[in-house]
Parts: C-alpha cells; structure tokens; sequence
C-alpha cells in the first residue's frame, strides 16, 4: 500500500479505501468508504468519489476548521464601514442574539438543508419570532454564508434557506368623514404630541422625520417643511441624513403651532423632545378617547394625504 492512500486489506479479504467525505458542525473529518476485491478496485472507487465532491476544487485543509462563529465576526467587521449605523446594528443585533448561539459552534463545511430548517424551526416556535423578524435573520445568515463560502473554493456545501411566508395585513384608511372627526378631536386640547398627529395625518411625514423636525425647517411663506433628518432609536447613537425632499402642508396643520418658540417641533414646554414612543403613546390616548376602533390614521397617514391632495 503507498503512503498516505489509506487503503488496506480487510479481515474478510476485501480492499477497503477511506477518502474524505465532508466534516461534521464541530469540524472533525467525517470519512467515507469504498471497498473492492481487489486493491486496483477500491482505489478506483474511492477516486471517483473524491473527484465527483471535490469537482475539481481541493479538498478541505486543517486550516478550514474555523467555527462558524469567526466567519460570522469577520463577515460583521466587513460590513461596519459600508453600511449605515442603524443597519449595522440590526445586523450586530441578528448575528449575537440569535446566529452565534445557536450555529457559532458549527463547522461551515457541516451545514445543510436539514439544520438550516431546524435552526427556522427554532426561531419560529421556541424563540416565537415573527415571521418578518425570522425573514430578516435568515437575510443575514445567506450573507454570511455568501462570505463564507468564498474561503473554500468551491468545495462548500449547497444550503437550502426555506424562508418562512410573511402574511400581507390589509392597511385601513380612514375614511373623510372618520378623517374630519379625529381633525376635530386633536384640535380640543392641542399639546406638541397632538399636533405631530395631526401634522403626519396632513403630510405624511414619517414618525422619525417629525421627531427630529426643527421649526427652522418650517416655512410659512413658502407653506412647505424640509426634511432634513430623521430621530432614531439606536445604542447611544444619532443619524442624521442630507434634505431628501419637501413637503407641502396644509395652512391649518402650519398655523396651528407656527407660534412656538421651541426648537423641535415635537417637544414639550421645558424643551424635552418627543421620540417616537411618546408619539406612539399619544396615538394611543387618541384612540381611547375616540374609540374609534384602530389606530390606522398613524400607519396610514401617507395614505390619508394622498387622498386628500
């Protein structure tokens, strides 16, 4: 037998040959086996089932042998600098929470179809995710794989990711007449809060954009607002984006509060700013004291303006 083929002579008298067949998640080689009468016989076996894995890539070195982790750690640090802070931190938040703990431990070339849809498994009905938030976890995941398999050349494993279905909910908009009655209702006791209802009802502004919206930015000549950054909940950090359009308001949202003196137009009389869970908040007392059996003014605000226009 020459040295290093792995083949030998077995008790019964066959000729066995091992080759590599994959490895397992902890990156131990996992071998397979071929056997032939004679020694000719199972060398041929064992080299065409070699070549028909390795399809012409070379096979998997001890230097592979990384947990999944470390890929999932680089694949985060390549990201840092292309991407926005707020998704970043999105991606940071998927991998720690929910890849790493559960797959970190894995060897790359060890994933299939089958652990993929246990790993869904899990983040659907022990996690009890949201299939959206299950959606967005298996999108970095395929990133990651993505980055990984280019450390392999060629001889990574073909991954199967079954995304779970995201229902579609049907968004109500609020009807002229529903519109006129929550108008009346926000004028009777106008606070900061009720008027940024009121003016995301008019403009559609997003729940971010009037958090951070400056009376600077309001124009009572030109009867516009410029959207020139948007507040967001992120981990001790602020974003802040260049003028991405303008908005035309009506004269009675303008009016209403054109006389304020504080900085944001969403903030209270000590000049404390509103974010967007005192907005949320607010929309909820609203809803209360209507009754008017949702809070779709909020989600369709942009819905309600283009109807109204």
């Amino acid at each position: 037998m020459a040295k290093g083929e792995n083949i030998f002579r077995r008790r019964d008298g066959r000729w066995e040959a091992r080759y590599i067949k994959g490895r397992e998640l902890s990156g131990k080689i996992k071998y397979g086996y071929c056997y032939g009468k004679t020694y000719r016989e199972a060398k041929e076996k064992a080299a065409k089932r070699k070549a028909a894995l390795a399809n012409g890539a070379p096979l998997p070195t001890a230097r592979t042998q990384k947990p999944f982790s470390s890929y999932c750690l680089e694949w985060l640090h390549t990201k840092k600098c292309t991407v926005k802070e707020s998704t970043y931190i999105k991606y940071s938040a998927a991998v720690n929470k929910h890849i790493i703990p559960k797959l970190g431990v894995c060897h790359p070339l060890g994933f299939t179809t089958e652990l993929m849809d246990d790993f869904i498994k899990e983040l659907q009905f022990e996690d009890e995710l949201a299939p959206k938030t299950v959606h967005d976890i298996l999108v970095v995941l395929h990133g990651i794989l993505k980055f990984a398999s280019s450390k392999f050349a060629g001889s990574f494993p073909a991954v199967e990711i079954n995304y779970p279905k995201i229902g579609k909910k049907e968004m109500r908009v609020l009807s002229r007449e529903e519109q006129a009655r929550l108008v009346a209702y926000l004028h009777e006791d106008l606070d900061s809060c009720r008027f940024g209802i009121l003016l995301a009802l008019c403009t559609g502004i997003r729940i971010g954009e009037l958090c951070a919206l400056q009376w600077e930015s309001v124009s009572t000549n030109d009867k516009a607002i410029r959207i020139a950054k948007a507040l967001q909940r992120l981990h001790d950090t602020s974003v802040s984006q260049g003028a991405r359009t303008r908005i035309v308001i009506r004269n009675r949202a303008l009016q209403a509060h054109e006389t304020a003196k504080f900085s944001c137009v969403c903030s209270d009389r000590n000049g404390s700013v509103h974010g967007a869970a005192d907005i949320a908040v607010s929309i909820g007392k609203v809803h209360a004291g209507m009754r008017s059996g949702g809070r779709a003014f909020s989600y369709a605000a942009p819905h309600i303006c283009d109807a109204s226009c």
